[in-house]
């Protein structure tokens, strides 16, 4: 059983004698208690720290009238001077892009979040009813999190609701029904939530995690091949409709739920087109079809984290862990049957939503966009994937399909005929 808190960093502990502190501007400095003497940076990584953020969940700070500050613990009744944001101090990094990673694949979501205060954050999750996108709705609402859990069956998100709130009876989640095989449906969510006064500030989080994996050849009621569709066309104009609720929030994250299949897909410049995702049944290999939906969610990612570089919103796109047991591999028997067989040798569905919660959360993530994640560790996409001429071309064809086809779904008008 893996343990409730990460493993420490041995290269951050304090030699013998020495303390951390904060200042009350949120700046760290070190005390040694053998030469009464106090300085600016870390005596063994020589970097400077800072706290900064939320409190953890159930702390408060509080100025007593000799003008000290004490924090208090409201969950364990205790009191200390000490800040407890001291235990997740970031380094002052020289540049956005150097941040040191702290968690890995045995990392599960709930010690991604350890010490977090998500509380007045709205974040929205896409198949979140189960597997790793029930995890990380449990995750993020056990933290504060108001969370909307996306999914096609109210009856069993009302479940996961009830699952999550005997945990904890003050979490607060909601369900919005949302059916990716229909572009009406998303239409219809995208505008219960700008019509709805809990979300008039904005959404924090878009976490994109529903798949699906292995269907054999079918059509959506859009005429739409269906991996197509779920995995990607959706989601891409889910993203879209949601555009200015995830703008209302300060430094808001989109997190695409990818896969590392996406190095296995055949697509290119050349040969990217709309026979190409709504193909003949002669035509169609279920597992190209993933791995071809799973190169979109990349590429669309880095695409919107171009275009929305000066929007304040923060664009990533990860891979949950390999064949890991969940749902996803309920459409074809010998599938169901590999990934029984490999259970015990892939991550479970705690350690699997680590990823996208890291990506949704992560402070050291807050001034970057448009990364690929494995393993709450950031690592080089595809070639194809980082191919910004496809991800252009993947844009305007996405766009086309909804515009040219369903003229009653809402574009937004700076998209139209844009390439």
């Amino acid at each position: 059983m893996a343990s409730v808190l990460p493993d420490s960093d041995s290269e951050d502990d304090l030699p013998p004698g020495w303390e951390e502190r904060a200042t009350v501007d949120g700046s760290v400095y070190y005390v040694n208690h053998n030469t009464k003497g106090t300085q600016w940076t870390h005596p063994r990584t020589g970097k400077k720290k800072r706290v900064a953020g939320e409190l953890p969940f159930g702390w408060e700070k509080v100025v007593e009238d000799s003008g000290k500050v004490l924090y208090v613990d409201h969950e364990n009744h205790r009191t200390t001077y000490t800040d407890p944001r001291l235990a997740f101090a970031q380094e002052e990094k020289e540049s956005p892009l150097m941040f040191r990673q702290r968690f890995d694949g045995s990392s599960t979501a709930l010690q991604v979040l350890h010490g977090r205060d998500l509380g007045g954050k709205v974040a929205v999750v896409t198949g979140a009813n189960c597997g790793i996108g029930y995890e990380t709705a449990r995750a993020l609402a056990r933290h504060g999190c108001h969370v909307v859990l996306a999914c096609r069956s109210l009856t069993r998100a009302q479940e996961a609701i009830e699952r999550i709130q005997a945990e904890r009876p003050q979490a607060i989640c909601t369900s919005q029904r949302l059916d990716l095989k229909s572009l009406k449906s998303v239409k219809e969510f995208a505008n219960s939530l700008k019509g709805h006064p809990a979300f008039n500030r904005g959404i924090d989080m878009l976490i994109l995690n529903a798949g699906v994996f292995a269907l054999p050849h079918s059509l959506t009621e859009d005429g739409l091949e269906t991996t197509f569709q779920v995995n990607h066309l959706s989601q891409f104009y889910l993203t879209l409709l949601l555009e200015d609720l995830l703008a209302r929030a300060s430094s808001s994250r989109v997190v695409f739920v990818s896969s590392e299949s996406h190095r296995f897909s055949t697509l290119n410049v050349d040969n990217m087109s709309e026979e190409w995702f709504c193909p003949k049944p002669q035509n169609y290999w279920s597992m190209m079809a993933y791995n071809d939906s799973k190169l979109c969610n990349v590429l669309v990612a880095n695409e919107l984290a171009r275009r929305w570089a000066s929007r304040d919103i923060l664009v990533f796109s990860c891979h949950p862990g390999n064949m890991v047991s969940s749902n996803i591999s309920r459409h074809w028997c010998p599938y169901r049957l590999l990934f029984i067989l490999v259970r015990p040798f892939t991550k479970s569905l705690e350690q699997a939503a680590s990823t996208q919660v890291y990506c949704a959360t992560a402070p050291e993530l807050s001034d970057v966009s448009g990364l690929y994640f494995n393993n709450c560790c950031r690592c080089e996409p595809s070639k194809q994937a980082q191919n910004t001429q496809l991800s252009s071309r993947l844009w305007q064809l996405s766009l086309d399909f909804i515009s040219s086809r369903f003229s009653s779904l809402d574009i937004p008008d700076k998209y139209r005929n844009k390439p």
